[in-house]
């Protein structure tokens, strides 16, 4: 018989506990019947742009495709929390195809600080914000209208 090779991906865990805590954050303001996703795969505008989100919230009212899945269309918010590793892409292609979608809010966390880009246009995000891990980002002139505390969330 044939042995069986298994690998896992090793997330550490701080990436794990600043996750849960913006889905947590997200459940304080919306409730526990919010529309939200952890690494589901959704296909984006542009080749190649299939991408599991570290968390999603989609409209309420978004209906899961059976042939297609999730639509971009229906994304509300997006957070990607970053490695040392993962950041380039994050930055990078992911933000473009976020923006490109007209994803209104996104979040990227990890290594000590948040960066929060909304009002897209064009394929771009027009406005950024960055903030410490420790200060609480002001979200109330978003839709998700939130104040995000980021003094729990840890530092590797």
């Amino acid at each position: 018989m044939a042995a069986t090779h298994v690998s896992f991906l090793s997330v550490s865990r701080s990436l794990c506990e600043i996750t849960r805590r913006i889905i947590h954050a997200l459940e304080d303001r919306f409730g526990r019947d919010i529309n939200v996703k952890t690494d589901v795969r959704i296909d984006f505008p542009g080749f190649e742009n299939g991408f599991c989100p570290d968390v999603m919230k989609l409209r309420d009212d978004a209906e899961r495709d059976p042939e297609r899945g999730w639509r971009h269309e229906d994304v509300e918010f997006v957070a990607e929390v970053i490695s040392r590793g993962t950041g380039m892409n994050d930055y990078g292609p992911k933000k473009a195809a976020y923006a490109d979608a007209g994803v209104p809010v996104y979040l990227i966390a990890g290594q000590g600080r948040c960066h929060l880009f909304t009002d897209p246009k064009d394929g771009e995000y027009r406005t950024d914000s960055r903030f410490d891990f420790g200060e609480r980002m002001d979200l109330t002139h978003t839709l998700l209208d939130l104040t995000l505390d980021t003094a729990t969330f840890p530092r590797d």
